[in-house]
């Protein structure tokens, strides 16, 4: 016998009694260890929505198996280092030993662990130790996101040859949707209606059902657009309202500008959302805020408008930082109330008493977002309300209102035709250390950055309409009490936006100022011209082709020598146009 087996042979087993059996499962996660061992599996891929509590339901499957000696070992395969140390804590809880600091040239661990937690990338670079390790004694491998199983073909090649002797393999993820065409290692895929291959999990939690159990917090997203102007390298000068129709890389500039640290757009939206803390902070006297940053420069800039704020510092964990998982690990067991992050916090980070974020970046895959939201939807208890921060931008929208989507892994998946897939993963969490570059005129000086609150989306619910910063309208939605059921929620919005129609309508009108002939006819014409400006934004259809169109369809002559009658005209038709395309 080698002496790498034999020095793993005989660890040290506490009883079955020590296995984690005093924890309470959920309904789910007992439904799910039921189904589990009912089938007594190879393989079982189980997709439960971040914050529904996947790391307890597989340490008590571990415990068990342990407990019958189906398995004697256990190797955690998780995204990030600080994942790692995560799990490890967890299973200690439960009498667990696992290693978290187990190194590739160490070959082998100390007898006090059952297990190690190894990173995806860990595995891969050297496959054949894993290997060797599995053949060495029954072990049950844990796949937290599997879904990072196929990030890259090294990857997934390396995870099948290490794991593939595994006696037991267990597949977690929140979110298993990706649209490339790398397949997940050990995972059933079966034909879709469509011809694709659809990935098939065995046991499935999506958050509208855990919503409704309790099991994670209502969200609330607070939508801000606003009047964005930069100069790009060649000094043009551009302007442009976020949340309103723009092309595609007008809203790429424009949504850089928001996030611009140098201008007001994210430094208002952050006073705003400590407002909301503020608040939320009345019923839960511990909850954080986490704002999610593009790059290093950008997470330290918004540090620094976060004191300015507050009066207070705020946490600031960094991708290159060696002691970034103690600091995540300080704030969480803390009171403070900001924590500063890079992207790469958004998965699998575990800080239940984050309830207010702010989504300060650029990146709007479907993956990426929902694992940021997931970061703010664990529930403690029954009543706790989540709110996030986000620009006004139409990817965002959509993927706020379909937070109740279940998605899967698809292989050999057209891309939509909005472009708006899954493809920037890699990007979405990797490293980063540097701004990102969007467009081709960037980089570009931000000149002018202003929020005007826009909107609250919850439950596929659309509530409020624009309106200043600071507004009694803004107020209202930023007021809402921090504990409240998600059938309150809805109710107490919907009251809101209904007292506020009525304030409106109450309200004196002004008097309509009186416009001579000229300014009449110089009015319906700027209106025209606003019009075809953003059916050109929609169609790319130059602006005199437009206007042509328009002639030919209503008559009359050049817009110069139209009377105002025949402006109107133009004007209802191409409002026509617009109801017509959006059917």
């Amino acid at each position: 016998m080698s002496t790498f087996a034999a020095s793993h042979l005989s660890p040290s087993y506490p009883d079955r009694a020590a296995w984690g059996t005093a924890t309470k499962l959920r309904a789910w996660q007992q439904e799910a260890f039921d189904l589990y061992f009912r089938r007594e599996p190879r393989d079982f891929m189980t997709v439960a929505t971040p914050g529904a509590g996947k790391t307890t339901y597989a340490l008590r499957i571990a415990s068990e198996l342990i407990a019958q000696g189906v398995i004697r070992a256990i190797t955690i395969v998780t995204p990030t280092e600080h994942l790692k140390r995560q799990w490890a804590d967890a299973a200690g809880k439960v009498g667990i030993a696992i290693d978290p600091e187990f190194k590739n040239s160490q070959g082998t661990t100390s007898r006090d662990y059952i297990g190690v937690a190894v990173t995806y990338a860990q595995v891969a670079m050297h496959p054949a130790l894993h290997r060797a390790r599995t053949e060495a004694r029954k072990t049950l491998v844990i796949f937290d996101e599997v879904h990072h199983a196929g990030d890259a073909k090294s990857w997934g090649d390396g995870i099948r040859e290490a794991f593939e002797p595994a006696t037991r393999r267990l597949h977690l993820t929140g979110t298993p949707f990706r649209s490339d065409d790398s397949p997940i290692p050990f995972v059933e895929y079966a034909d879709d209606a469509e011809g694709f291959k659809r990935s098939v999990s065995d046991y499935s939690y999506g958050y509208g059902p855990a919503l409704a159990d309790g099991v994670v917090r209502p969200v609330i997203f607070l939508a801000y657009s606003g009047e964005m102007k930069w100069r790009t390298r060649a000094g043009d000068e551009i302007a442009a309202t976020l949340g309103t129709p723009l092309t595609k890389d007008q809203l790429s500039q424009a949504w850089r500008a928001a996030l611009d640290p140098k201008g007001d757009w994210i430094r208002q939206v952050m006073q705003a959302a400590d407002r909301r803390l503020t608040e939320v902070r009345r019923g839960v006297p511990d909850a954080g805020g986490l704002v999610i940053a593009t790059d290093h420069e950008a997470a330290r800039a918004y540090a620094r408008h976060l004191r300015n704020i507050t009066g207070e510092g705020a946490t600031v964990v960094l991708s290159d930082d060696p002691g970034a998982s103690k600091k995540i690990k300080q704030f969480a067991a803390s009171q403070d109330r900001w924590l500063v992050a890079v992207r790469m916090v958004s998965e699998g980070v575990d800080i239940p008493r984050l309830c207010v974020g702010v989504y300060a970046t650029s990146t709007s895959t479907p993956l990426f977002f929902a694992q940021a939201v997931g970061r703010f939807v664990r529930a403690r208890k029954r009543g706790e309300t989540a709110s996030v921060f986000l620009p006004s931008v139409p990817t965002l929208m959509g993927l706020a209102n379909e937070m109740e989507v279940e998605r899967d892994h698809v292989l050999n998946k057209r891309p939509p035709e909005d472009g708006l897939d899954d493809s920037l993963l890699d990007d979405a969490n990797r490293k980063k250390d540097n701004p990102d570059v969007l467009g081709d005129e960037l980089p570009f000086e931000t000149m002018e950055a202003t929020a005007t609150f826009d909107r609250v989306l919850f439950d596929g619910g659309e509530f409020g309409t624009g309106a200043e910063v600071g507004s009694a309208e803004e107020e209202d939605f930023l007021g809402l009490p921090g504990l409240l059921e998600p059938d309150q929620v809805a109710s107490l919005l919907r009251k809101r936006q209904a007292d506020q129609q009525a304030a409106k309508r109450r309200a004196p009108k002004p008097a309509e100022p009186v416009l001579s002939p000229h300014e009449q006819l110089a009015e319906l014409r700027k209106e025209l011209n606003g019009l075809v400006g953003a059916w050109n934004h929609r169609t790319g259809q130059p602006h005199g082709v437009i206007h042509s169109e328009l002639r030919r369809a209503c008559g009359g002559p050049p817009i110069a020598q139209a009377t105002g009658e025949q402006v109107k005209e133009r004007i209802d038709k191409i409002r026509h146009w617009a109801t017509q395309r959006s059917r």
